[in-house]
């Protein structure tokens, strides 16, 4: 399953993009919106993801929660989040209803509070 449309993919690399330019440029780094999140349909498991690597497009940055009480920001790659199966099969799915509202670091401050993601 795939879990990045091409219009998905291509925003999550402009961030990425953006990122790196401002790195090299001595600026802060920018806390994007997330553009995408993603769940496992059983289990507490979810990821808000911001960006993918200009050099290697198949690791991404985001907030990730493993459904244990410690969500974190960090990278994961995409074709392992793919790979998953769960009980019955089941995948990680993309929630298609899902529209930011706030930054990056505003979920992860609210979701570190929480000790899990709400989004």
């Amino acid at each position: 399953m795939n879990l990045l449309t091409d219009d998905l993919r291509s925003k999550l690399l402009q961030n990425g993009e953006l990122r790196r330019e401002l790195a090299r440029g001595g600026k802060a780094v920018a806390d994007f919106y997330p553009v995408l999140k993603l769940f496992m349909p059983y289990g507490g498991m979810t990821w808000l993801l911001t960006e993918i690597y200009p050099d290697d497009p198949d690791i991404a940055f985001g907030l990730c929660d493993l459904g244990m009480g410690f969500p974190e920001l960090g990278d994961v790659r995409i074709s392992e989040l793919e790979s998953v199966r769960g009980p019955g099969g089941l995948q990680i799915e993309r929630d298609l209803n899902f529209s930011a509202e706030k930054t990056l670091s505003a979920y992860a401050k609210h979701a570190r509070t929480l000790r899990y993601i709400e989004a």
